[in-house]
């Protein structure tokens, strides 16, 4: 218990955080509070400013300021290939191994019948219409290897199985039951040379 209501206050803001909890978000309060309290004070305007100004991108609905991400609107990156993942950490993992140079859809989640998320809440309207308005060769289910992924996945393959494209799944080299941001670069770069064609119409 503080003396102060407020640091009280600051303390629990910091638990929103995954996996800080009451100690560590006690921690990072104090250090703030005695040590950095210009840290403080930049961290505090760089987070409104993103929380103001960081949306979806309109195409592949990972995280960014513009329209449009700079991966999408890079002509470098090839088009007819498409990698479809959870999360914007999934993209910030894939782009680190360097191995990969096509597009992305960010499902944002992944189906959950028993919490209500269902194929409208993590994007497959849009990610049918993206696939229809674009030449795509390839589409690469980069879904997280859990129970839930796997089932994403391969509703994701039904659902697009009727168009002229590979659907491919990525290797296990990434352990199952895990996820792709924690998983290592080199890990990762190997589950990408390795995936398999799930269905070839």
């Amino acid at each position: 218990m503080f003396s102060s209501p407020l640091i009280e206050k600051l303390v629990e803001s910091f638990r929103c955080l995954p996996g800080v909890g009451p100690k560590s978000a006690q921690r990072m309060a104090l250090y703030l509070l005695e040590r950095n309290r210009a840290g403080g004070r930049h961290l505090a305007t760089m987070l409104e400013e993103a929380i103001e100004k960081v949306g979806n991108c309109q195409q592949c609905r990972t995280l960014t300021e513009d329209a449009l991400c700079r991966i999408c609107t890079n002509p470098a990156r090839n088009s007819r290939l498409l990698c479809i993942v959870e999360s914007p950490a999934d993209v910030h993992a894939i782009e680190q191994t360097g191995s990969y140079k096509g597009l992305y859809f960010v499902l944002m989640g992944h189906l959950s019948p028993i919490d209500g998320v269902g194929p409208e809440q993590i994007g497959i309207p849009e990610l049918l219409d993206l696939i229809r308005s674009r030449q795509i060769d390839e589409v690469i289910l980069a879904s997280n290897p859990t129970v839930e992924g796997e089932a994403t996945a391969y509703y994701i393959a039904e659902q697009i199985k009727g168009f002229n494209l590979i659907i491919s799944r990525i290797a296990h080299g990434v352990p199952v039951g895990g996820e792709l941001e924690f998983v290592d670069g080199g890990t990762l770069s190997h589950a990408f040379n390795g995936r398999h064609v799930v269905r070839n119409t």
